[in-house]
This record gives C-alpha cells, sequence and structure tokens, in this order.
C-alpha cells in the first residue's frame, strides 16, 4: 500500500516580509500569507484534492495557513512538523541561517537538518502504521518539506537544499510525496 502526501507550505509571515528567520519563534501570517493561503485553498478545491487527514505544524503560521486554506477539514497538529530550530538564530536575519552549513551540524542552541529528517521519518512511520492507502494532507514549513523530498525521493540533503523552490523560484500549490510500506 501506498500513502499519498500533498505538502502545503504556510503563507507569508510578518517575519518572512522583514527576511527574518522565525524557526521555532512564533511568527503571524500578515495579509499577503493569509491571501495566500485563500488562494491555496480555492486551488486545491478547484483540483479537487481529497483528504483523508490533515496534519498541520504546531506553530501558528502553519495553524492559521491551514485554517483559512482548508476551513471544512478537520486538521491534526504534530510538533514534528515544526520548522528546524535555529536555536540562536530563531528570528534573526535570514541571511544567517544557512542551510548547507548545517546538515549535520546544529545551528547555535538548536538543530541540524539532520535532526529535522529524524523527526520526520519518525512522522513517516507513524503515518505507515496509521494511514496506509490514504491521502494526507500537511501544511507546515521549510526544513521537514526537505526532508521529506530525502527520505521519499532518495535525494542528498545537498541535492535537496540546491533544488529548493525558494531557491529556483519553482513555487507551487502542493507537491506530492508517496510513501510505500
Amino acid at each position: 500500500m501506498e500513502i499519498k502526501i500533498i505538502y502545503f507550505v504556510h503563507g507569508t509571515t510578518t517575519d518572512n516580509a522583514s527576511k527574518l528567520c522565525s524557526g521555532w519563534k512564533e511568527a503571524m501570517l500578515n495579509d499577503l500569507g493569509r491571501e495566500q493561503a485563500e488562494n491555496l485553498g480555492k486551488v486545491s478545491r478547484e483540483r479537487g484534492d481529497k483528504f483523508d487527514v490533515m496534519f498541520t505544524s504546531d506553530l501558528k503560521r502553519a495553524i492559521e495557513s491551514s485554517n483559512i486554506a482548508f476551513q471544512n477539514i478537520e486538521k491534526i497538529t504534530d510538533s514534528r512538523l515544526r520548522e528546524c530550530n535555529y536555536g540562536e538564530l530563531d528570528g534573526k536575519q535570514k541571511s544567517l541561517v544557512v542551510y548547507e552549513e548545517h546538515i549535520s551540524d546544529p545551528f547555535p542552541n538548536g538543530e541540524s537538518l539532520k535532526d529535522v529528517e529524524n523527526r520526520m521519518r519518525e512522522f513517516v512511520d507513524y503515518l505507515k502504521e496509521n494511514y496506509s492507502g490514504k491521502t494526507v494532507g500537511i501544511v507546515a514549513h521549510r526544513a521537514p518539506q526537505l526532508a521529506l523530498e530525502v527520505i521519499t525521493k532518495g535525494k542528498s540533503w545537498e541535492e535537496a537544499n540546491a533544488n529548493d523552490w525558494r531557491k529556483t523560484g519553482d513555487w507551487q500549490p502542493g507537491w506530492e510525496y508517496i510513501i510505500r510500506d
């Protein structure tokens, strides 16, 4: 059996607009972020996406995005879907948060991308145990999405970082991942 994941990123936050990285710091959606979430929900409905379950990070920006985009779907919050903990860099300038330098080495008093990958592997195992044959929606953040690129597509972290839509400009209304039992 397979599990289909459709992964959505939260809308633009006040921190994003100020070129700050939030990490585990709470950041609220700005007007653009709320508009993006509304449009995301509309596109998903028009496309005919059907979810058996919807998960969201426990950070407010992801919860708010999912509540706006997917109003009539019950959501389950899960802390394993949190953004990478940038530690001392949470809330600091985006230019200071360089993923390529923290694949194995944690951010100061934070996590590494491998730490995020380990959380996401636990989450994927949970999905395998509980949602085989289902379609799962997720609204979360950058690092967990890149971890799914590593876990489900066999990419290295270097490849995932190099091909990140935030660098290539290839944003889309949901990325699909398949988990095979």
